[in-house]
């Protein structure tokens, strides 16, 4: 019989060495007392903080009250004095108009009264000596009422020539355009040698006594609105807030044709960002929750089951809702929630959790209740050193000759 040579008898060891493989009682691999690995996670601490419900919505800054000024007497305009964008105080000359016929009338009147007053004194104290000659019977009732009626004429033509000298100041004051409230000046619709009339609005004037915005919701954010409501305001892209307010008024009904019911927010706190016509997003604090469990909405697992109503045959989805605790760095444990309130990616866990237990946020969803996980630091997500710009070759070069040389 031929031996076999040794060196083949050691080539044969070697090659068992290096499978590795130990052998089961079946004569197959053998895993050994190997562990299911544990799922590298990442985790958020349950927060205890303040948490609103808000309703959002955009609209335009306005003035609270707009005055649309109109002359009180016809004429042409000699003077503009108050442009476009100009801020006027209540009683500021805006524009003049040609006084010249209005002063005349006024001089006149004045004129007039004083006649009246004269043409009174004396009726006046011929009616008093009348009438103390016919109480003695001296004079004929016939002079006595004759006497009489001269002073009743006189007396109201001196009512009627104070209320024409009344009507001739206010005309003449009526020429100089006033401004009744203090604003700023919205538009201008006259022009020096245009024609004034009662008829025409000369001027429009923003009321600076206070701001507000006028927003439109649908039914069932309308519904949940009240008075007194705290509002804040921020412009368009930019992202602190620029002004806060309340709500003062609420439309008792939603628009035939739009179906959104109107929702007036007075400022109470202006930014300098804050000016008129400017679009803010107004967000509506609804409902605050004091001291809530809040987390993160990406924590949460969703489960939805199909249900089917058997009476009415139609399909109905049941939505519940977990997440999974860490417990002692290496468990996480699976808890059914109920939820809150939301505010942006917040949201408030009624049941379920605690302040301070630590919410897989990251993994959460390759778990099973039990699950073994290990809390990834830091460290394990940082970013990989950089390497500057004139030693990238010298690297590069390194590791082509160690590739090389194994």
């Amino acid at each position: 019989m031929k031996q076999t040579p040794y060196y083949v008898l050691i080539l044969l060891f070697i090659i068992q060495g290096c499978s590795g493989g130990s052998q089961t009682p079946n004569g197959g691999p053998g895993n050994g007392n190997q562990e299911d690995p544990a799922t590298s996670v990442e985790t958020f601490t349950a927060e205890s903080k303040d948490i609103s419900r808000q309703i959002k919505s955009f609209g335009n800054i306005r003035a609270q009250e707009i005055v649309q000024i109109t002359p009180q007497v016809t004429n042409r305009i000699t003077q503009v004095y108050a442009e476009l964008g100009d801020t006027v105080q209540q009683g500021d000359v805006l524009a003049k108009i040609y006084d010249a016929p209005f002063r005349d009338q006024y001089q006149q009147a004045q004129s007039q009264l004083e006649q009246s007053r004269s043409s009174y004194e004396r009726d006046s104290l011929q009616f008093k000596r009348q009438k103390k000659l016919f109480e003695k019977q001296l004079i004929s009732s016939t002079e006595f009422e004759d006497a009489k009626a001269t002073f009743q004429n006189s007396k109201a033509q001196l009512q009627s020539s104070k209320a024409n000298l009344t009507e001739s100041r206010e005309n003449l004051e009526n020429t100089k355009i006033k401004s009744p409230v203090y604003g700023v000046v919205l538009t201008r619709n006259i022009s020096e040698g245009d024609l004034a009339s009662s008829g025409q609005v000369a001027y429009e004037i923003a009321n600076l006594v206070g701001y507000q915005t006028r927003v439109y919701l649908p039914l069932e954010e309308w519904r949940n609105v009240e008075i007194g409501q705290p509002v804040t305001f921020r412009v368009s892209n930019q992202a602190d807030i620029s002004g806060r307010g309340r709500v003062t008024h609420i439309s008792p009904r939603l628009d035939p044709t739009t179906g959104l019911g109107e929702v007036v927010i007075s400022l109470t706190e202006r930014g300098s960002s804050i000016y008129q016509g400017v679009l803010v997003e107004s967000t509506i604090n609804v409902e605050t929750h004091k001291d809530a469990v809040v987390i993160p909405r990406a924590a949460l697992i969703e489960n939805v089951q199909t249900l089917i109503e058997p009476e009415s045959n139609s399909i109905q989805l049941e939505r519940t809702y977990s997440a999974f605790v860490v417990q002692g760095d290496s468990i996480a444990t699976k808890r059914d929630l109920k939820l809150g309130i939301e505010q942006g990616d917040q949201i408030e866990i009624l049941e379920g959790l605690q302040p301070g237990d630590q919410i897989v946020i990251t993994g959460q969803n390759s778990l099973e209740d039990s699950s073994k996980v290990q809390v990834a630091g830091q460290n394990d997500f940082g970013p990989s050193p950089e390497v500057p710009i004139e030693n990238a070759s010298d690297e590069g070069n390194e590791m082509q000759d160690s590739s090389s040389t194994s």
